[in-house]
């Protein structure tokens, strides 16, 4: 997929993966026959198109299993991540009404992590924010104290959605696990991307998301450790008991099949793919550096996603320079804030200024990004820069 067209014939260069990733098209192969020819309900099970509808959904539950070290019947399916999030963070809540009264999570989160939370403090509940370095890396130790017998649950994301930094979410799982609180990673920008593993990193719930992982919108999923499923959470969406019981509501057969295609060609491809976009990032900073020394790279470049460059453009305004970037699709930061006047609160959270995090563009390289669309895409940013510098200084 070399470029993509936008009203009329313009063609623009897609850099904005983390916001969402465009369907694979084997993902639309896959799923195009549950709209109209296998359109059966999977809870119809005594009829012949309700069990093709159960099948297709179970299929589609083990590829998303695999990818993650779970079992099938671990692996619960929802209409996105932010409504995994909520279903564990106020499904726990609910279910745990006791001295533990703490949850624990990081600045950086997620809104759909940040606000229920921000909710149940409302009710009663304690929020405990784990602090964040200048990379976006919560300190261990601080968190070690933080986290302690009052605390239910403990609430960290594998990789940051703006800036792309990675956590050591087993260290925080062990943490959570010795004070007898439950873990949740809200892996939706990680799982495809990177190895992730449910029993390797001890998390009792995993959330997951389609269309970060070019699969469609309005699916997601979440892992429930099956240790804990009788008494570690209640559902949110009460209704006829699909989904373990944990999610009523007829099931998206079409969005579910597109998922389970999603997770088993990033089975495959995950680790070749993942090296090549690599790649493409360092290319373009490295460009970009070359043109711009100014030029500040933000979060833990030891330590992120392969795709994600977020580049703070000192002196400059990052909406004046996305405007003045038409053939590119680019953001300032979460989809979730956009036209948001308040600059990032992730960029503040790990000690930016305003001006500075008003002057950071967030990047995201994907599948179908190639190498002279990134060689383009450095000299056209490296132009608007200049010409917004000479403007400003006129």
């Amino acid at each position: 997929m070399q470029a993509h067209l936008v009203s009329g014939h313009r063609e623009f260069i897609y850099l904005d993966y983390h916001s969402t990733t465009p369907c694979d098209p084997r993902v639309v192969t896959a799923m195009v026959p549950y709209f109209s020819e296998r359109y059966g309900n999977p809870s119809s099970v005594l009829s012949h198109a309700g069990r093709a509808a159960a099948t297709a959904v179970d299929g589609a539950r083990e590829k998303v299993a695999r990818l993650v070290g779970a079992l099938p019947n671990e692996i619960v399916f929802t209409g996105s991540a932010s409504e995994s999030n909520n279903l564990v963070i106020q499904g726990t809540a609910r279910r745990h009404i006791g001295p533990r009264t703490k949850i624990a999570t990081t600045p950086i989160e997620h809104k759909s992590v940040l606000r229920p939370i921000q909710e149940l403090a409302k009710q009663g509940f304690e929020l405990t924010l784990l602090p964040v370095d200048r990379r976006g890396v919560v300190d261990q130790d601080q968190a070690s104290e933080l986290i302690d017998s009052s605390t239910l649950l403990v609430s960290v994301q594998a990789a940051n959605n703006e800036i792309g930094t990675l956590q050591s979410i087993r260290a925080f799982s062990a943490v959570a696990h010795s004070k007898g609180a439950l873990m949740h990673c809200d892996a939706a920008q990680a799982v495809g991307k990177m190895p992730i593993d449910v029993r390797d990193l001890s998390v009792d719930f995993l959330s997951l998301s389609a269309h970060k992982m070019y699969g469609p919108k309005g699916v997601g999923a979440l892992f429930v450790r099956k240790g804990i499923r009788n008494d570690g959470l209640l559902p949110i969406i009460l209704g006829g008991g699909q989904e373990l019981g944990f999610r009523a509501g007829t099931e998206n057969v079409p969005g579910i099949v597109g998922f389970g295609e999603a997770c088993g060609i990033c089975y495959l491809e995950m680790e070749e793919e993942s090296s090549r976009v690599s790649q493409l990032r360092d290319l373009l900073e490295t460009q970009l550096k070359a043109d711009i020394p100014d030029l500040i790279i933000n979060g833990n470049q030891k330590g992120r996603l392969p795709g994600n460059s977020s580049l703070t453009f000192p002196g400059v305004d990052a909406e004046a320079l996305i405007l003045n970037l038409p053939q590119l699709a680019l953001s300032m930061g979460s989809a979730c804030n956009s036209g948001a006047l308040e600059p990032s609160y992730v960029l503040i959270a790990i000690g930016l200024n305003r001006e500075r995090a008003s002057s950071t563009i967030r990047v995201g390289i994907g599948r179908f990004t190639t190498q002279a669309e990134i060689i383009e895409a450095a000299r056209c940013i490296a132009l608007a820069y200049r010409r917004l510098v000479e403007l400003s200084c006129a």
